[in-house]
């Protein structure tokens, strides 16, 4: 019942919410966040410490076609639960300083966003764990669509409209290839079921093409991530950090519970190509990076080449690329989600994203600039922070799949440096100007979002071993099916 009570406490979350009207909304939307992160506490407590099984509820749904209401939750769900509900609440903390049209829609939405995410990292059924895939789209859909910070309404319109397309195209490939399974699994949807499947080499690839491209897309992987630097820069603050911080993590999970696993003889001989692809993604990424004037597309696309480098991970099916995935997929979700924040601030007080426009901040707004500092700090991968953590065990498990890769793919920290420095210098050093002169430093709700980020930061940094150990008994048995 715990189990069922984490699922659905944020979708009556969302009713409340939107009952209570749009006053209140944001209060009651903080207060009912905060519960479900303590609820989502005791369900770690409840989850075993060790075996793969986990915390399971299953109840036959649909006779024909076979299909349960069907939850798992061992180590890895349950990190990538723990993360959503960790930064709902902050996300939700970040809008208290904005004046929100239709509040009580807008909180709601993310509440229900938030039901769909704990949805799709807790399905064992494939059809439900589509159906929580979908859902997730809705919600996302009309809070960047209805509350983006686009000045141009028809591009915002496009932009969002493509992120849609895109996303919902990529999910009827793998409802496909679900289907496909599902008459190969003896008419069954059940995750154990597809781990049981012994395929031809010509079965497993086409399950492959048609499920990866869903997971590539959402996360994205290079050529499918022309949607996202748009997307990110038209959504409003809390769209963007909804995306990056947690939505994009929904495909790198499902590489590892629903690709790798099922089709390991495609994975195989796949590898190569995604891992290349992968590693452009990085480099391109970065640069792209560097060249960009617009604080949100700079951390669009930074964000491609750190999930980039995740994937690449992944694929190289060691134990230290899994490891150092999970880690990354925490630590980039957290920092993301603070300097999007750090972006939205900067936004209300002078109006712009425009790098160029901006400097001196650091003499009227210290503390800012200190915790600016650190989140950039943790994004570079400084050692002590969580993206070293993160970043040397993926470029550990490049390295012992190709050496040459992960010098490639290590160029990340190089040029990660250079863009996110020179961002900083120019719009916190030097002298201020007319925009940046009277810039307010930090108000109570501020603090209230970055204490925590920044904790987490040093806390993984120093200390990831809690994490590693709630995940290695799901991590070596994903493994042993990809390797079989």
């Amino acid at each position: 019942m715990l189990l069922l009570g984490v699922l659905f406490f944020p979708l009556a979350a969302a009713a409340l919410v939107y009952l209570s009207g749009n006053r209140r909304a944001k209060y009651a939307a903080l207060i009912l966040a905060f519960g479900e992160l303590v609820a989502s506490w005791f369900l770690k407590r409840a989850v075993p410490a060790q075996g793969v099984k986990g915390l399971v509820y299953n109840h036959a749904w649909i006779t024909n076609p076979h299909i349960s209401f069907a939850l798992s939750v061992d180590g890895l769900s349950l990190v990538l639960i723990l993360l959503t509900t960790f930064l709902i609440p902050f996300i939700i903390l970040t809008t208290f300083k904005k004046e929100v049209d239709n509040a009580k829609s807008f909180y709601s939405l993310i509440l229900l966003m938030q039901f769909a995410l704990i949805g799709v990292f807790a399905a064992s059924d494939g059809f439900l764990f589509y159906i929580f895939w979908e859902l997730a789209l809705i919600p996302i859909y009309f809070i960047a669509l209805l509350w983006g910070e686009g000045r141009d309404r028809e591009f915002r319109n496009r932009a969002i409209f493509k992120f849609f397309i895109y996303t919902l195209a990529g999910s009827l490939f793998m409802l496909l290839g679900f289907i496909w399974l599902y008459g190969k699994a003896g008419n069954s949807f059940s995750l154990a079921a597809f781990y049981s499947l012994k395929l031809s080499a010509v079965q497993q690839a086409f399950g492959f093409l048609t499920i990866f491209i869903a997971f590539a897309i959402k996360i994205p992987i290079i050529p499918f991530h022309t949607w996202q630097a748009e997307t990110y820069k038209e959504a409003p603050a809390a769209g963007s950090m909804l995306l990056a911080g947690i939505m994009l993590k929904m495909g790198l999970y499902g590489l590892l519970r629903w690709l790798l696993p099922i089709l390991p003889l495609a994975t195989l001989n796949f590898t190569p190509y995604v891992i290349a692809l992968c590693v452009i993604g990085v480099v391109y990424g970065s640069i792209i990076a560097i060249k960009q004037s617009d604080i949100k597309r700079l951390i669009a696309y930074s964000s491609l080449a750190h999930v980039g480098l995740i994937a690449a991970g992944i694929f190289t099916l060691t134990k230290e690329g899994f490891e150092g995935s999970v880690i990354q997929m925490v630590s980039h979700g957290i920092n993301v989600v603070a300097i999007f924040f750090v972006a939205e601030i900067i936004f209300q007080r002078t109006g712009t994203f425009e790098i160029g426009k901006l400097g001196g901040i650091r003499n009227v707004a210290p503390k800012f600039a200190t915790c600016f500092l650190i989140i950039v700090l943790a994004s570079v991968a400084l050692p002590g922070t969580n993206g070293f953590i993160g970043e040397f065990l993926l470029l550990f498990g490049i390295y012992e799949y190709n050496t040459w890769l992960s010098i490639i793919a290590g160029l990340t920290i190089i040029l990660g440096a250079v863009y996110m420095f020179r961002m900083y210098q120019n719009v916190m050093l030097g002298e201020t100007n007319s925009l940046t002169s009277s810039f307010a430093d930090l108000t109570w709700s501020e603090w209230a979002v970055f204490v925590p980020a920044i904790v987490a930061i040093f806390v993984i940094g120093i200390y990831p071993k809690p994490i590693l150990n709630m995940v290695h008994p799901a991590l070596d048995n994903i493994l042993t099916y990809a390797l079989r």
